[in-house]
């Protein structure tokens, strides 16, 4: 019984970053039509909305006293920033590059967070360290076309990557504080925000935000809105281990979008940076020996 239950978690992490990867394909169309605030603004107050009835469900569950309100609502906040900078950042490298690369080089966090790590006391071990020279390799050779010049678009997306690592280490600090949903919902609101004050600047047409509607429709509900949420009920029932590595299947689906629905492709050299990134990313996610027993 607890081992079919583990599998179904484990599906809906793999179907979760099935929709993630696909994502990149949305949001490099819609990035014909709108700029990178407005893409944002619209998505992620579709998302709140539909996380809205979750989270009315949990604040009814739970009594928050003024201490964990603080918690929430700052966690909330400096979350949604660093999601807001990472998000920004992604759409408008994406729309400089390729799909393929804008996923693999987006999970690139993977292996900043612990080299990040240093700086808040905790020394990496030898294998962090053998990831981060394997993602180095696999970022040059992914990145550089013939030259040792960088596409736009990949160093916007090596900032998003950048946006993303302080993103996740925020969250790793708030969330056993709080609720994981409330969190969320109050992320969004904050990213929501930044979004709109750059989508007031930011010049537009109606006409724009109708052919881009479906990404927008995709990128909101289902990355956004269903994505996260799967991601919160799927990483309940696992070992944060293996659900990071499930995770990291987006990478995969986006070249594979890439290819599918862009007919982007990858050549020898892409192909073997994709390779060392994602054998970093693995690398990182390995435990301990020590740190098999402790709970997940």
């Amino acid at each position: 019984m607890n081992k079919n239950r583990n599998v179904f978690h484990l599906f809906l992490l793999i179907f979760t970053s099935f929709i993630w990867g696909n994502a990149f394909v949305a949001q490099s169309v819609g990035a014909d039509y709108v700029g990178p605030f407005t893409f944002l603004a619209i998505r992620t107050w579709m998302a709140l909305v539909l996380l809205i009835p979750f989270m009315r469900g949990q604040y009814k569950k739970v009594n928050l006293d003024q201490k964990e309100k603080k918690t929430l609502i700052l966690g909330g906040f400096v979350c949604g920033t660093f999601l807001f900078l990472g998000s920004v950042f992604q759409q408008i490298g994406i729309a400089y590059t390729t799909t393929a690369k804008a996923g693999f080089i987006t999970t690139l966090y993977m292996i900043i967070v612990p080299f990040v790590s240093i700086f808040l006391g905790k020394k990496p071990s030898l294998k962090i360290w053998v990831a981060v020279i394997l993602g180095i390799s696999g970022l040059y050779m992914l990145t550089m076309q013939g030259t040792l010049s960088i596409n736009i678009g990949d160093i916007w997306m090596v900032a998003c990557a950048c946006a993303f690592a302080g993103q996740i280490l925020c969250v790793h600090k708030a969330a056993p504080r709080v609720n994981p949903i409330l969190l969320s919902g109050v992320q969004f609101l904050a990213c929501a925000l930044y979004a709109s004050i750059g989508f007031l600047f930011e010049p537009f047409q109606m006409s724009d935000i109708q052919m881009a509607l479906p990404t927008l429709l995709y990128a909101g509900i289902f990355s956004s809105g269903i994505g996260y949420t799967f991601q919160i009920i799927g990483q309940r029932g696992l070992n944060p281990t293996v659900a990071s590595i499930a995770m990291c299947m987006e990478s995969v689906f986006s070249a594979l979008a890439g290819w599918f629905w862009l007919h982007q492709g990858l050549t020898t050299s892409e192909l073997i940076g994709c390779a060392l990134m994602f054998v970093a990313i693995l690398i990182t996610q390995i435990p301990e020996k020590k740190q098999d027993t402790s709970p997940a």
